[in-house]
């Protein structure tokens, strides 16, 4: 496949974002050029094959800046200065910070378009970057007043290259929207996980799926997510404080079960979970609802790749699987999520091919 990009793209920072974005692009054979402030973590990307170190004559069409929030500004800034001609784009998560950080320093912000892809890993550096990350992942292009549609057109074909999805959402829109869906997470999950530094090793031996899920971004880099709470502080302190408000109705109906209205309070929360989680989209928008089968498998090498073979056998589509071990059991337990008016049909097939379908 030819790439969409075209021209030299520079990458300022090889970390998980930049060496990613290096992996995807040089695959399609553009030229990608690294660059760091670590020699080291330089080094690991190129080894990687992210691309290749700058070089003299080097005159990039694209640049993209992936380096930490706190110094944004500071290097898109130097890179406007540095290469005239180049179209500059930073991948931070808060995009109305350093809009307008650049605008109070004088830069050339003509020439600057904000950008950010929704995608990450708990992991960071070089080591953890993935040529795919972005696929099927939102890349939100931020415009402003003084960027033009040809600049957002350029950036869409370097995220289209990556696999990604196009979204284009000015600055504040797109910072009030993070607040909600990765910024106040990564908090409750850190907060949640929290609690389990003094549980008991009888408590945690029982952990399942649930708590695997609700905490799993709780191991993300604490000091990269500083700086990024920090940035948008303003926008995710009303999320917390409605949280918070929420936390306490139901600490009051917790408080004494048999009141007058408790069992309906928690009954109201919980139904406000079914409600909000049908807004996050799936793999055909978020419209689609599906049934749960639940499969004991084996825990032995095959086992899954043969479900799954047997799955498409039957002409069934899956839309979501997920993957657990119950503890001390040598058994794996497999969700498959399915649309309604197949899962009983495949229930009954699983059965009869031998599988256990709890």
């Amino acid at each position: 496949m030819s790439a969409r990009t075209r021209g030299q793209v520079r990458v300022v920072g090889t970390g998980l974002l930049g060496t990613s974005i290096g992996l995807g692009l040089s695959s399609l054979a553009v030229d990608v050029v690294l660059d760091d402030v670590s020699p080291s973590t330089l080094a690991l990307a190129v080894d990687y094959g992210a691309g290749r170190r700058s070089a003299e004559g080097d005159a990039p069409a694209v640049v993209v800046v992936a380096v930490p929030p706190d110094v944004v500004a500071h290097v898109v800034r130097a890179e406007l200065e540095r290469f005239p001609d180049a179209l500059v784009t930073d991948v931070a998560s808060v995009k109305a910070g350093p809009l307008a950080a650049l605008r109070a320093a004088g830069a050339p912000i003509e020439r600057y378009l904000g950008s950010h892809p929704m995608a990450g890993r708990e992991r960071g550096g070089p080591i953890a970057a993935r040529a795919d990350l972005f696929l099927g992942r939102p890349w939100v292009l931020a415009p402003h007043a003084d960027s033009t549609s040809e600049q957002a057109a350029v950036l869409e074909a370097l995220a289209l290259d990556l696999g990604a999805v196009p979204v284009r959402l000015p600055a504040e829109r797109h910072d009030d929207a993070v607040a909600i869906v990765s910024h106040a997470p990564q908090l409750v999950s850190s907060l949640l996980a929290a609690r389990l530094v003094d549980a008991p090793d009888h408590a945690t031996d029982l952990a399942g799926q649930g708590l695997r899920d609700t905490t799993r971004i709780a191991g993300s880099d604490p000091a990269l997510w500083v700086q990024i709470l920090s940035a948008n502080a303003s926008r995710i302190l009303p999320v917390l404080s409605d949280l918070r408000d929420d936390l306490d109705a139901v600490l009051a109906a917790l408080a004494d079960p048999a009141a007058a209205g408790a069992q309906r309070s928690l009954a109201d929360v919980l139904a406000a979970g079914n409600d909000g989680v049908a807004r996050i989209p799936g793999k055909h928008g978020v419209d689609l609802r599906t049934t749960t089968l639940t499969v004991l498998v084996d825990d032995r090498p095959g086992q899954i790749a043969r479900l799954l073979t047997e799955i498409g056998e039957l002409g069934v589509n899956l839309e979501d699987m997920r993957l657990e071990h119950s503890p001390g059991a040598p058994i794996g337990i497999v969700e498959l999520a399915v649309t309604p008016e197949v899962a009983g049909g495949l229930e009954a097939d699983l059965q009869h091919r031998g599988w256990r379908v709890a």
